[in-house]
């Protein structure tokens, strides 16, 4: 089965057949309809091989995240592939684990595809390798580490107002002895989340300070750990923030294994609202970051810069949600 008798159960020309399957927008709607029928009936599948050393694209684009065991990145994915899809784009995924090494191979399997552009969602970045896509002329997307420049847009996740939201919460609810339990000192988005926290304290005139700050690794093996430092420690917190909520998790067993209970001697949030976080015991307060809007948004500045990959890159602002629900309640001290 090739094009050809593709084109002559349509009634059209190969080229009329090509520019169809290219998503051209020169076909009428009415003779595409037709193309893509002819395409079902005979069971065609186009030489995608083909097609990219015809066109000079791959229709394929890459997305590279750090953790996809953590939730938060699989709904990324999602949101991200839908978008590229109706777009009629595969997507190429790599998994980082935090690892340099594993980006270096993620990247260099992207050149060797030849993708169109890529979204970089981590918090890491090495800039050798971003130079080699910006070498190539690739369009790229960053989640908060990246500078616009030509073809090269930033999705800014404003942390600062997430953070504010839930410590503003917490000490509406007559907390004064908060702590926090930060990710990772070398994750960009993690020192953010610190800063935010102590900023948020000091302007709202309550004690906070390095001392009571734990970190984590963003897993909920961390969290656990963290809690532990904290409640196995001289000073007792009323309430506890966390920079995600895998970290939040953890902890939520920590504090049950102390015999304590949440949200009667400890509040706790967390931040992501990954879809776990409605269905933890008790349901976990935390901080929304819109995964569909930000996928939505990086795809988008993706394919404005295939259609000019002279023009400058954006930045979007995404704005974190507190979501109340049950693990924070009024301080009992």
């Amino acid at each position: 089965m090739d094009i050809r008798q593709v084109a002559k159960r349509a009634g059209v020309s190969t080229a009329t057949v090509s520019r169809t399957i290219n998503n051209h927008q020169q076909v009428r709607p009415g003779t595409a309809r037709r193309v893509w029928r002819a395409i079902e009936e005979l069971k065609y599948f186009p030489n995608t091989q083909a097609r990219s050393l015809v066109s000079g694209r791959s229709r394929m684009v890459g997305l590279i995240v750090s953790d996809i065991t953590n939730p938060f990145f699989p709904e990324l994915v999602k949101g991200f592939e839908d978008a590229a899809s109706r777009q009629g784009y595969e997507v190429l995924l790599s998994n980082t684990e935090y690892d340099s090494t594993r980006m270096a191979t993620g990247v260099r399997r992207m050149l060797e595809r030849k993708v169109d552009a890529v979204a970089i969602m981590t918090s890491e970045m090495d800039g050798s390798l971003t130079q080699q896509l910006a070498h190539r002329d690739i369009p790229m997307v960053f989640l908060d580490v990246g500078k616009v420049d030509k073809h090269v847009s930033n999705i800014r996740i404003d942390y600062a107002l997430g953070i504010a939201q839930a410590v503003g919460h917490l000490l509406e609810l007559g907390h004064r002895r908060i702590a926090f339990i930060s990710g990772p000192d070398d994750l960009k988005s993690a020192r953010i989340r610190r800063l935010a926290f102590l900023k948020a304290m000091k302007e709202r005139g309550v004690a906070g300070d390095q001392s009571s700050i734990e970190t984590g690794n963003h897993r909920i093996d961390g969290g656990f750990n963290a809690m532990n430092r904290i409640l196995d420690g001289g000073w007792r917190p009323t309430a506890v923030l966390c920079s995600n909520d895998l970290t939040a998790i953890g902890g939520l067993r920590a504090i049950r294994q102390h015999g304590l209970r949440v949200p009667d001697d400890i509040s706790v949030v967390g931040f992501d609202d990954i879809a776990l976080a409605e269905f933890t015991e008790p349901p976990l307060t935390t901080v929304r970051l819109p995964r569909r809007e930000m996928a939505g948004k990086a795809f988008e500045a993706l394919l404005a810069s295939l259609g000019d990959t002279s023009r400058m890159g954006v930045e979007y602002s995404i704005a974190p949600e507190l979501i109340v629900r049950e693990s924070t309640a009024k301080a009992n001290d």
